[in-house]
Parts: C-alpha cells; structure tokens; sequence
C-alpha cells in the first residue's frame, strides 16, 4: 500500500484519507460524507473547508450531493490495486432520511411491528453517526423511554434489550431526549427495575439487559434534577451495589455503576441509602481485585465520602481488610487516591479510633504508610492531614519504630 500512488481527486481535503462515501457541496468541492458531516458539527459557521465561502444551513443533510461516479472510479481503482494491499471500498448505504425514522417511531405503537421495528432501529443507530442525528430528529429517544416505562409498569421484558441499546446510541445526539428524563420518576424506576433482575434464573439475556440498563443510568443521573436525586430508594441503591460484584458483568458496566453512586453521594439521605444498602463492603470486595487505575479512584471517592457519616465508617471497619487495603493503595496508585486515603483514615482515626482500631491500624501497615507520605514528594496539604493522624495517636504508636524515625526526623 505504501508504494502505491493514490490519485489526488481520491483523498478527502479533510480527513486525507480515500473517499468511501464522496459528496459533493455547493461550493463544487467533493469531501468524504463522514468527514464534512463531522465538520459541520464542530464548526460554528456552515462553510466549505477548502473555499472558506458560507454554505446554505441545509447543507448538512439534504443538499449534499453524492458523487457516485467518483465513488466508483475510486473502486474500481481499489479493485484493481486489491493485489498491492489496497481494501476495496463498499457501496455505502443509503443515508436514513427522517420520514423513515419517523414511520419506524409510529411501528413501535403496534404491537406486531414493534420487533421488527426496533431490530432495524438498532441496525441502523450503530451504524454511524449520521442515522443516529436523524433518529434522534424523528423523536425515536422520546418513543423508546415511553416504551421501557411500559414495559416496567407491565412487567414485561420483550424488545426491553434492543430499545435500551437503541436509546444508548442516540443519547449523545438528542438533547430532547436527555430534557424528557427531567422529573419523569417512572423513568428512574424502570432502570432500577431491570436492574434488580436475577439473571441466573434468566440466564445471559438478563445480564445483558442490566449492562445496558446501567449504562443508560449513568447517562441519565447527571441531567435529572436536585428533587429527583433526593428522592432515590434504598432499592435503588441496593440493585446498583449488585451489579458491582456481578460475575461477567463489563468493566463499562462496573464504572457506569460506580459513576451513578458517585453523582449520587452529595446529598446525605443518599449517602445513608448507599451505607444501608450494603455497597461499602461491596466497594472494598471490588478494590481487593485490584481493578484498573480509574476504578480504584472512583471506588476511593466513594469510601471517603461515606466515610463521613458515623454508619459509613462503622460498616467501613466490619471489614477485615478495609484499614489493610487503603494503607496498601497509598503511594502506589495516583496523587488522587493518595488523598483520598489519607481522607479516609483521617475519618477514621478522629470519629472511630478506638484501642482496637488504632492497634490494627499500627499492624497492617498503615502507620507505616503514613509515615512514608511524610517522608515522600507529596503536597504539603497533604502532609499536614498526616501529621495531624500520627500526632493524634502517637501515645499508641510511640513504641513504633516508624514512628520513632519519623519524631526524629521530622520538622521542628
């Protein structure tokens, strides 16, 4: 391929790359269709790249032209070219126009044609992002939200993966959509709902209705407003902290989780929910499978959070190795995490250190680690929040020889 000379008229002016799709504008200038459409998106003036000259507000949709000749002049030539490496470009399809997307909206309301409908809804949203704008214009993330409340207010689950998939891809595109959620509780519920089932008894169709219902909640969560974030159940809750250990559940899955929770933690009645809910022994049972560098901070943001409220830190120290793993995480993971830790033994050293706890603390490590925060590159905020731990209890720790080396070398 690297030897072979592609025609000029073959690359887009943008992208640089061959045409698969190329589409003429009115300037007379021919780009690749995904090239121009993405620029389109991101500039703040509908104009030609190359020309500069300003192009009718349309332009993005119906009056670009397709340049089929030029699309088969460039295959033929990738044809030919097969035996140098050169990838022969398909027949594009063609482009979803809004009446279609609108006709497909209307086949979700009857029931025979509701399958059907949402098969070619799904095929058609992961195809590019040119059919997701048109779904989006024809209402299509309206119709689906209405359509999975009806299936929890029925209890039913057929079309419920496909409209939850369907209405994943469009979110990004469709603003009206994202103001639909605002206030609409049942919307809430019915996420919840598909995220308490029990998919062993519905073997792997129910787990994959819980990956995409909470990849939708995460999406969700950020746009609804204060009243409804107040008024989460604990069910709520407790269906969110399942997923977390959940087996063969995704990656994605367990952040999207972890980032609802998170959005979720500012208010304290949600922070007691989560405490009730049993998600800190959750949190620590996922960090000891030592997940990815992200994970680990969106897990720590959590127990720091919760660790705020007296039931937080109490369920926090039911776990044997909760003071273990922390004190391990420090200096080993990122400056994030390292705050966060030192957060959370504050907590606890200042609300929950009793004689037990303050020993436990001195065995695992954790002294230890604290002491080498002090002796390490670390912010000086960060310093003075130990300082403030080791001096709190140096009556207990006094005999430590960490602590020794640190009274010995540390500022007067």
């Amino acid at each position: 391929m690297e030897d072979v000379e592609i025609p000029a008229y073959f690359i887009c002016p943008i992208s640089l790359l061959i045409m698969k799709d190329p589409v003429t504008v009115a300037t007379g200038i021919t780009y690749d269709r995904e090239s121009i459409e993405q620029w389109f998106l991101t500039t703040n003036e509908m104009s030609c790249p190359v020309t500069k000259q300003l192009l009718p507000r349309d332009n993005s949709n119906d009056s670009m032209t397709p340049n089929h000749t030029l699309r088969r002049l460039i295959q033929q030539w990738c044809t030919v070219n097969a035996v140098n490496g050169v990838d022969r470009i398909p027949t594009p399809k063609f482009p979803l126009n809004k009446i279609y997307a609108v006709k497909l909206v209307r086949d979700l309301g009857v029931p025979h044609l509701q399958q059907a409908a949402l098969k070619k809804m799904e095929a058609l949203a992961t195809e590019n992002e040119r059919n997701r704008r048109s779904m989006a214009e024809a209402g299509v993330g309206k119709a689906l939200i209405l359509l999975i409340v009806t299936c929890f207010k029925e209890g039913k689950t057929t079309g419920l993966l496909e409209a939850l998939r369907v209405l994943h891809h469009v979110w990004s595109v469709d603003e009206e959509t994202k103001v639909s959620v605002i206030g609409n509780n049942d919307f809430l519920e019915s996420l919840s709902w598909v995220l308490g089932f029990d998919h062993e008894t519905g073997h792997n169709h129910m787990l994959l209705l819980k990956i995409e219902a909470i990849l939708v909640l995460k999406m969700t969560i950020p746009v609804i407003n204060t009243a409804q974030l107040e008024r989460l159940k604990l069910e709520f809750f407790m269906n969110i902290s399942r997923v977390l250990l959940e087996k063969k559940i995704s990656q994605q899955a367990v952040k999207s989780a972890l980032h609802v929770l998170v959005e979720a933690c500012p208010w304290a009645r949600n922070r007691m929910k989560i405490v009730e809910s049993g998600a800190i022994f959750q949190l620590i049972e996922l960090e000891l499978l030592k997940p990815e560098k992200h994970v680990t901070e969106l897990i720590f943001n959590l127990l720091a959070n919760l660790c705020c409220c007296a039931d937080g830190r109490a369920q926090f120290l039911k776990h044997g190795g909760s003071i273990a793993m922390v004190s391990k995480r420090i200096l080993r993971v990122s400056p994030a995490t390292d705050d966060l830790a030192v957060q959370i033994l504050s907590s606890i050293s200042k609300f929950s250190a009793t004689h037990e706890v303050v020993l436990e603390m001195l065995l695992v490590g954790a002294v230890s680690k604290l002491c080498m925060v002090m002796q390490a590159d670390c912010p000086a905020y960060l310093k003075k929040k130990v300082r403030g731990i080791l001096r709190l209890h140096s009556n207990v720790w006094n005999n430590s020889p960490c602590i020794a080396v640190y009274l010995l070398t540390r500022p007067r």
